[in-house]
């Protein structure tokens, strides 16, 4: 489709500004013009009249090593039912497999696909419903030196580094995984994603170590090992957060409970990024994706413009691609359409509570590399 108008739309070119009605003109898949387009013959037409039009979602926690992982899964079940153009794998693969997702899923991808580089050799290797072995359990995986020699050789594809501290994917070994992360962190220059779980490592210990644009993931677990504790957030938590350190949702199959978000957000404890966590155990629920996550913060009453930043610009600076956070002139098109009011959805948390939403965002449309996809009906309501 050499030329495409996406007609009429709530434009929202740098989300956390607000948006204006107008239109956009993609030539050959990139951003031609934004305003009043005069229809071009033969072009073809999205009509986004009621609807938003915004950056296509960066879903910065995301599981999509297929094939060679058991708990990955395939982008394109979640990407065009969630308006999702950007996935970043969070530890899936190590330094000894980081090259099978470079050649097998990066480049033939339709969509953008980034990385954090696994601290473990293996990556995570035991990740299944029946089969669950620690991949930061045995120190011997876990080589300083071999991790930032593959940082640096595949460094088109990372953008930082990943450990799993918690007890279960670390067993006892939490705290010693979460400093050789920290330090091949410190070493290839990057910044660490740690997923915390249960202790040990205890949270106040993760927080107290975490450097400015750090991310701890699983930000609203359930308690205990949470940011809050018996409904109060910890004061480690706001100091980490107010010298940068970064608080990502992670939703996956058990890092989202509305009881821990709902207490963070009325002390004003507000994530920094929406994230899914796809993996085989929580594309089908759970999570769903990133929209999905995102209609959950929205239900739970985060400011509209905020949510829309946590899973576009923010991420998409993080990651050092500041380009898939706006829509730009000239630039490649990575943009979604989302129905404003996409009917009530049964959102369904972690630990099973279930609330519902009457304003839920539908993907109509997504546009990744400059290729139009349709949308589907976001999964939530098959919970």
């Amino acid at each position: 489709m050499r030329q495409v108008v996406i007609k009429g739309g709530e434009v929202h070119v740098t989300p956390g500004e607000g948006g204006e009605i107008a239109d956009i003109l993609l030539q050959d898949g990139q951003v031609e013009q934004i305003g009043a387009v005069t229809m071009p013959e033969g072009a073809t037409v999205i009509d986004a009249t009621g609807s938003l039009v915004t950056p296509a979602l960066t879903d910065i926690h995301t599981h999509i090593y297929w094939g060679a992982t058991a708990l990955g899964v395939r982008p394109e079940i979640a990407a065009t039912r969630s308006g999702t153009g950007t996935f970043v794998d969070a530890g899936s693969a190590g330094a000894a497999n980081i090259l099978g997702f470079r050649e097998f899923i990066h480049k033939p991808s339709p969509f953008n696909t980034l990385a954090y580089l696994n601290i473990s050799f293996p990556g995570i290797y035991g990740f299944s419903p029946k089969v669950m072995v620690g991949e930061a359990e045995n120190p011997a995986l876990l080589d300083v030196e071999t991790c930032v020699e593959a940082a640096e050789e595949f460094a088109d594809i990372i953008v930082g580094i990943k450990v799993r501290a918690g007890r279960l994917a670390a067993g006892e070994n939490g705290a010693n995984a979460l400093e050789r992360g920290l330090q091949a962190a410190e070493k290839a220059k990057l910044p660490l994603m740690c997923h915390i779980d249960l202790d040990p490592p205890h949270i106040e210990d993760i927080l107290v170590d975490l450097r400015p644009g750090d991310i701890l993931t699983h930000c609203c677990r359930p308690e205990p090992n949470a940011p809050v504790k018996e409904g109060q957030i910890r004061e480690i938590a706001w100091m980490a957060k107010e010298r940068g350190v970064l608080f990502d949702i992670g939703h996956g199959m058990g890092g989202f409970s509305f009881e821990t978000c709902r207490n963070m957000l009325r002390e004003g404890f507000v994530p920094d990024l929406i994230s899914s966590d796809i993996h085989c155990m929580s594309i089908d629920g759970p999570a769903f994706d990133a929209l999905t996550t995102l209609n959950k913060l929205l239900a739970l009453g985060v400011n509209f413009d905020k949510a829309l930043a946590a899973t576009t610009t923010t991420p998409a600076k993080i990651i050092g691609c500041p380009e898939l956070g706006r829509i730009q002139i000239g630039s490649t098109a990575n943009i979604a359409v989302f129905n404003r009011n996409g009917g009530a959805h049964s959102l369904t948390d972690a630990t099973g509570e279930t609330i519902e939403f009457d304003k839920a965002l539908r993907c109509s449309h997504l546009i990744a590399r400059g290729v139009v996809h349709t949308g589907q009906t976001s999964p939530a309501d098959l919970a």
